[in-house]
């Protein structure tokens, strides 16, 4: 993008730290909590993710946008993310299945970014210091004018952000994971026989929906605040809770409809905030990170199995607080914080990061053969 074309653009963090660079995208003041996500690849898939509502997204990959954007790759029906961060940007892409430039594409979703900032000055901060609100603004130069604007904004601790991205009415999935795209036929074309289950909204992925769809699943999407009598009426095989943005403590009627979907013993498969929600719902605490964990090269297993995993979230489950009755599967191998629970008892489990792969590794496809047999065990019983 030549530089005598660009606009003016500056960042400020809570801190009073202030990058100042160009806008690309949208113009105007958003604010939101910063973070950083170390993915190479996949900024589509990272700018449609409800659980990065809320949250100003800095890439450390030093270009977006050589490939454009497509809507095969959209992860929903829009951005949710508050505000995009790069190095540099790529306003002319060159990619077959390219429909727009990515400028245009937050453009049109009033989506506003800024680069020609040092991002890795950025990260090095919020590494160092930890995540924190800030703001972006085309419009407002003065560092301590758009100060006064951060200061303002609300803290991600305790903040519920799934009622933003929820569906608002009950509907079924079917679409699959396109036959192009197949990266486990031979994991799939065993699962033949339809499993009902019941999905819990809380900005589910529509990549998740495809895995669940390709193995043979009927899926049944429902808003986050649905009744658990509500859910039983499904008469589902088997109960999914999804990935969401926020903190997971403050989605209460979430984890009350969990616990009482405990008491019906039918399996149970959460991911990132379902994840969270289910660990909440058996009686263990949550926390907030200090960075979190965003990116598609997080390395997670317990013992003789590495996994490298996509993830995306700043909460985490506290090992002190689990009950004797959950046990630990995962852990995040980077700082050995809880990436995967299991019930000893009961056919539940849950992970921390984003087995669907997208963007990312399909190390961890296996996870949705494991509640196909689990809801074929418990049919069975």
């Amino acid at each position: 993008m030549p530089l005598k074309d660009a606009q003016p653009a500056l960042l400020v963090l809570a801190d009073g730290t202030a990058y100042r660079g160009w806008s690309f995208g949208a113009t105007g003041t958003t604010l939101g909590e910063v973070v950083f996500n170390t993915g190479m690849t996949g900024y589509q898939e990272v700018l449609t993710d409800p659980s990065y509502c809320g949250q100003i997204v800095t890439f450390t990959y030093p270009e977006l946008g050589n490939t454009g954007v497509n809507l095969d790759d959209e992860e929903s029906d829009r951005p949710y993310v508050k505000g995009a961060i790069a190095r540099n940007i790529c306003s002319l892409p060159s990619n077959w299945r390219s429909t727009e430039s990515l400028p245009d594409y937050l453009k049109q979703h009033n989506i506003i970014g800024i680069y020609g900032i040092d991002t890795r000055s950025l990260t090095r901060k919020l590494r160092g210091f930890g995540a924190m609100n800030g703001g972006i603004s085309t419009e407002i130069l003065e560092e301590n004018q758009l100060l006064e604007k951060v200061k303002q904004a609300p803290n991600m601790s305790g903040l519920n952000l799934v009622r933003e991205v929820t569906t608002a009415s009950t509907y079924e999935w079917s679409d699959t994971t396109p036959d192009l795209w197949e990266f486990n036929p031979e994991g799939i074309k065993n699962n033949a026989q339809k499993y009902t289950v019941v999905a819990i909204d809380f900005g589910v992925k529509r990549n998740i929906l495809r895995r669940l769809a390709s193995y043979g699943c009927r899926v049944i999407v429902v808003p986050a605040n649905t009744p658990s009598e509500e859910i039983l009426r499904h008469n589902p095989d088997g109960i999914f809770l999804s990935n969401g943005p926020g903190d997971p403590s403050a989605v209460t009627e979430g984890v009350e409809t969990a616990k009482q979907l405990l008491t019906a013993g039918k399996p149970m498969f959460g991911i990132c905030m379902g994840h969270q929600i289910l660990g909440l719902s058996l009686g263990a605490q949550t926390y907030k990170l200090k960075f979190g964990h965003r990116g598609l090269n997080q390395p997670a297993g317990l013992s003789q199995k590495v996994e490298i995993t996509s993830q995306n979230h700043g909460f985490a489950i506290s090992g002190e607080s689990l009950d004797p009755q959950v046990e630990v599967t995962h852990l995040n191998l980077n700082d050995k914080t809880i990436a995967g629970l299991r019930h000893k008892e009961l056919p539940i489990f849950s992970v921390q990061y984003h087995p669907e792969a997208s963007p990312g590794p399909h190390d961890a496809d296996y996870l949705f053969e494991n509640f196909i047999q689990a809801m074929e065990n418990y049919r069975a019983a």
